[in-house]
């Protein structure tokens, strides 16, 4: 699997051609209608006082989501904004909304999205200040948790629903939602015939 990262980490990083040149800075992540995974971003021009672009960048043009920077073949890879224009970001559709699960128990609020990094671009799951009441494993004294998006996800409304089975699982940290995540894959492979 490869790196998780949050999707507010992701603005501002570079948007950096194979040969080096610098030609962005993401603004934003947009999202595919089901919240499962990046379709592109929006971008700001590199200066300081550099606005938004009139280009956007779609997911098929990325070569690879790293650490450090977004990359991209060369400046063709952008687009015009247009593309993404009526597509929500996550920002601006996940986070600040509240979470429940399917079965109606309410679990907190989206602070972040996670996503994969490399060359996957997934949304793997959620950082979510947890409600008083939810308290599963061994995050009870935490406030603020990573939870995965299962393999089940909604958006209903402003609301994100989750399965019941995602949200026992989880994490004070990346490194333990990319652990969460990775038993999960294992489990449902060695389930299949």
């Amino acid at each position: 699997m490869n790196e998780l990262m949050t999707a507010r980490s992701l603005t501002t990083r570079p948007v950096v051609t194979l040969g080096g040149d610098a030609v962005a800075h993401v603004k934003d992540t947009v999202c595919d209608d089901a919240a499962s995974r990046i379709t592109g971003f929006t971008l700001t021009g590199r200066g300081l006082l550099s606005g938004p672009l009139k280009e956007g960048l779609p997911w098929s043009s990325v070569y690879s989501l790293g650490h450090d920077a977004v990359m991209i073949r060369d400046r063709r890879a952008l687009a015009g904004a247009a593309a993404l224009a009526h597509r929500p970001t996550l920002r601006a559709r996940l986070v600040g909304a509240p979470v429940v699960t399917d079965t109606g128990a309410e679990i907190g609020t989206v602070l972040d999205v996670v996503v994969e990094g490399g060359t996957g671009g997934r949304v793997m799951g959620f950082r979510v200040a947890a409600s008083k009441g939810f308290a599963p494993g061994p995050t009870r004294h935490r406030r603020r948790v990573y939870v995965p998006r299962g393999e089940t996800l909604t958006v209903a409304g402003r609301a994100l629903v989750l399965p019941l089975a995602a949200v026992r699982h989880v994490a004070d940290d990346l490194t333990g939602l990319t652990a969460v995540v990775a038993d999960v894959t294992d489990r449902r492979r060695s389930a299949l015939p």
